[in-house]
């Protein structure tokens, strides 16, 4: 099984373990599953962090190694994913979603996510 966590999962997961579900916890530590997180959310971290918000402490590179330290598999944004934006119907305006469920899409992972409003994409979006 492969896997792709979502921006937010990524941060609970290295900030806030105890945020996850004991079930999500154990398919994310399983050696049979490929846990990818993607480069989009590696940008959205960037991104945030440079607006200085005193909400959003998280630096992009400590952030991708730590990725990276707890066995993760990088997802780079390639040209594919960009295309299938075209076909995904605006249920939700936040681009970095609507990358990450293009890469779902295209890549056949399940995109695993808090987020409510990205199921209407795909029955690979799997809401916690």
């Amino acid at each position: 099984m492969r896997l792709l966590i979502d921006t937010q999962i990524l941060l609970w997961v290295i900030y806030q373990p105890e945020k996850l579900s004991p079930a999500l916890g154990k398919r994310l530590c399983d050696g049979n599953v490929d846990v990818y997180f993607s480069a989009v959310s590696i940008a959205e971290i960037a991104i945030k962090s440079s607006l200085g918000r005193a909400d959003f402490p998280f630096q992009a590179e400590e952030v991708a190694q730590a990725a990276r330290d707890t066995d993760f598999l990088e997802l780079p944004l390639d040209v594919r994913h960009s295309i299938r934006l075209a076909t995904l119907i605006w249920h939700h305006r936040d681009p970095f979603d609507r990358l990450l469920v293009a890469q779902a899409i295209e890549e056949g992972v399940r995109f695993v996510t808090a987020d409510r409003l990205l199921a209407a994409y795909s029955d690979l979006v799997e809401i916690l």
